[in-house]
């Protein structure tokens, strides 16, 4: 199971980190990612992490706002989100690799989603 948390309301240019808490599953042993939907638009990769966190990934667009990062003996993974926009207003999810073991993150495919948390960017 994973629990995705840590949404919220900020202005332009503020801060916030999500986590993705993990529960029954072999956690450690699957890549991760950050997916977000905006209202009326796909569900896009934001971001992924592998197994051991040593490989990351992030949409083009997103690079040096965003950091993903884990901690395998939490089971929890983190998307730290800076200077955030307004564009940056969706629902996030979280969800593990399809398979585990070494993974190429740049072509994520989720198996296990987690529930979304949103995140509102307004002034």
């Amino acid at each position: 199971q994973l629990q995705a948390s840590g949404g919220g309301s900020v202005q332009p240019g503020g801060s916030l980190r999500l986590s993705c808490a993990a529960s029954g599953r072999t956690f450690s042993s699957y890549a991760v990612g950050w997916f977000r939907q905006a209202q009326g638009k796909e569900r896009e990769l934001v971001a992924a992490i592998s197994w051991g966190g040593a490989t990351t990934y992030y949409a083009d667009s997103l690079k040096g706002r965003f950091t993903i990062s884990r901690d395998n003996g939490k089971s929890t993974v983190y998307l730290q989100m800076n200077s955030l926009k307004p564009d940056d207003t969706a629902v996030y999810y979280c969800a593990t690799a399809n398979r585990p073991g070494r993974y190429d993150v740049a072509h994520f495919k989720a198996d296990y989603w987690g529930q979304g948390t949103q995140v509102t960017v307004s002034s």
